[in-house]
C-alpha cells in the first residue's frame, strides 16, 4: 500500500525548461522517441492558450503537463511522472488540473493521444476518457518499431 503524499501544483514557464527536459528524459522510454526536444516545448509555450503544470513533492519536480487550448477544445500535449514519484497520485493530480483548467478556460472537451500500451492508458480511462480513434504506425521506436497513437477524448463541461 502506497503512503499519500503531498502534491503541490503550480504553473510553470519558460525558466522551467530545465526541470522539464530532465522529467522527459527521466520519464519516456527512449525506446519510443516520444521525449520532445528543448527548443520543440519552447516554441509551442510560446503560442497563446498553452499552459505549463509543474507538480512537486517537497521540493522536487515530480512531473508536468504541457496543455493547450484553441477555441472550446484542450488538448493535453504532454504528461510525464518522474519515475521515483510514480504510483502516488501525480499524474492523476497533473491530469484533474488540467481538466478544471481547461473547463476554467471554457474548453467543452479535452483530447489527448497516447502510444499504445502506454501505461497511462489506465489513468486516461479511469477519469473518463473514452478511446475515439487510432493512428497506425504513428510512433516509430528508435529500433524501427512502429505503434499505434491512440485518441482520446472526454467531455469536461
Amino acid at each position: 500500500m502506497s503512503t499519500m503524499v503531498r502534491i503541490d501544483l503550480r504553473s510553470g514557464a519558460v525558466a522551467d525548461l530545465a526541470v522539464i527536459d530532465r522529467l522527459m528524459r527521466a520519464a519516456f522510454d527512449p525506446g519510443f522517441g516520444e521525449a520532445w526536444t528543448h527548443n520543440q516545448v519552447l516554441g509551442l509555450m510560446a503560442m497563446s492558450g498553452v499552459w505549463l503544470t509543474i507538480a512537486e513533492i517537497g521540493s522536487e519536480p515530480a512531473g508536468f503537463a504541457l496543455s493547450r487550448r484553441v477555441l472550446d477544445e484542450a488538448e493535453l500535449l504532454l504528461l510525464a511522472t518522474a519515475p521515483m514519484f510514480r504510483r502516488r497520485g501525480v499524474g492523476a493530480a497533473l491530469l484533474r488540473s488540467v481538466i478544471s483548467d481547461s473547463r476554467m478556460q471554457g474548453a467543452r472537451t479535452l483530447h489527448l493521444e497516447v502510444r499504445e500500451g502506454n501505461d497511462a492508458i489506465k489513468l486516461y480511462r479511469a477519469v473518463g476518457f473514452d478511446k475515439v480513434g487510432e493512428r497506425r504506425h504513428y510512433y516509430r521506436g528508435v529500433d524501427g518499431r512502429a505503434f499505434d497513437a491512440l485518441t482520446y477524448r472526454r467531455e469536461i463541461f
